[in-house]
């Protein structure tokens, strides 16, 4: 019996050990290290590393040439090793409030900071992330104020044959009476998924601060997967861990654009929706501002608002489907019922601002009329979370 019960205290013991092994690697080395100037310092451990580099989006941009074209990548400096074999790196000048993402590159390997657990998968890319507070950028922190709640929703697409799954935000107090909400669908980029805005753009805090302060009406953000091949994000679907990519079929071929309406149909027979032109809004990033283009123009009494932000504006030159033929009629069509807010955002080193451009000229020469808005910078999240929170103050007004 005493035999019996030491095995069994054993057992227990190595369990709990393996249960809470990972309490024992909690990092020492602060990084980043946010000072009270706002410059900001990364340290790494690596006595035994060669050249350590650290890249992100608060270093001055590179340009890089690649066969899509020319881009802004994120910036580079050395870290500095000292005679403990503590890799360090200050930045030169306080940096702007902003939410920021960095990575390491230690002797030619791409690698995250160990001493940061706050992380973000862009694509097939895992980023480290930092916020300097104030101005705009506290918008994108949690606060003290009423919060909504984030939902993962499954729906069925039975022109897709599939279920598949969406991120739902509704603004705080949605639970408690029955008053019904005006709603913003929200769509992401090219490579991404249902995740992308709700972490990537952090748009349940910006809706969270935004409502609370009085700046934007209480909504429903409904934020669906553009890829129609999948079912959810990657790693979260029957297919398993498959690895996450940007070569999915039909993700600009009409076939989401087509589907639509069964998201909008799901979210009204399931949420308190004000299910109306007047009361619903689209918007999107890169390839969900292609989508947004196209859906409001495919369905010209579905939404009142729309937003470009960064958007694409032309489909593949192989690409035929319905829903991009016969266009010039089709504009016609939506703003001769005079949506109440076309809105089109882009930053001035986008590789899309040329094709931006063209697309304005053409809204010029007809007289539709539209709100356009241009930032510094190129193709990423810190223009595309800017343009959330300059948009969504002007919706259902």
């Amino acid at each position: 019996m005493r035999k019996s019960i030491s095995l069994t205290f054993l057992l227990t013991l190595s369990l709990t050990s393996v249960a809470q092994q990972a309490i024992w690697g909690v990092p020492t080395i602060i990084s980043p290290d946010i000072h009270e100037d706002n410059t900001v310092t990364f340290r790494l451990d690596a006595p035994k590393a060669g050249q350590v580099i650290v890249t992100g989006d608060f270093l001055p941009a590179e340009k890089i040439t690649t066969p899509f074209g020319s881009f802004d990548a994120p910036g580079k400096a050395e870290l500095k090793k000292n005679s403990d074999g503590l890799w360090e790196f200050t930045t030169d000048a306080p940096l702007s409030p902003e939410l920021y993402s960095y990575t390491y590159i230690v002797d030619s390997l791409r690698m995250n900071d160990p001493n940061n657990v706050y992380m973000l998968r862009d694509v097939a890319s895992v980023s480290n992330i930092f916020i300097i507070p104030g101005d705009r950028a506290d918008l994108y922190r949690v606060n003290k104020v009423p919060h909504g709640t984030v939902s993962k929703v499954w729906y069925e697409s039975p022109s897709l044959g599939m279920d598949r799954r969406m991120t739902v935000y509704t603004p705080a107090g949605y639970e408690k009476g029955d008053r019904r909400y005006p709603v913003l669908y929200l769509l992401h980029g090219m490579g991404g998924d249902e995740n992308a805005w709700s972490e990537l753009g952090r748009t349940a805090q910006i809706l969270d601060n935004l409502i609370a302060s009085g700046k934007a009406e209480p909504m429903i953000v409904v934020m669906p997967n553009g890829n129609v091949s999948q079912e959810a994000a990657p790693g979260e679907t029957s297919s398993g861990l498959t690895p996450p990519t940007i070569r999915l079929p039909k993700t600009m071929d009409g076939t989401f654009e087509t589907s639509f309406p069964e998201i909008v149909n799901f979210i009204d027979a399931n949420y308190r929706t004000m299910a109306d032109k007047s009361h619903r809004a689209i918007a999107g990033l890169s390839m969900g501002g292609f989508h947004s283009m196209n859906i409001s123009r495919e369905y010209p009494d579905m939404f009142d608002y729309v937003g470009l932000f960064s958007a694409a504006i032309k489909p593949g030159e192989d690409v035929k489907s319905p829903v991009y033929s016969d266009i010039d009629r089709k504009l016609k069509i939506q703003f001769d019922a005079k949506p109440s807010l076309y809105w089109i955002g882009i930053g001035d080193k986008d590789f899309l601002y040329d094709a931006n451009r063209e697309y304005r000229e053409t809204l010029d020469a007809k007289g539709y009329p539209y709100t356009y808005y241009e930032t510094p910078d190129g193709h990423i999240w810190k223009n595309w979370r800017i343009y959330l929170t300059e948009f969504a103050p002007q919706l259902f007004k």
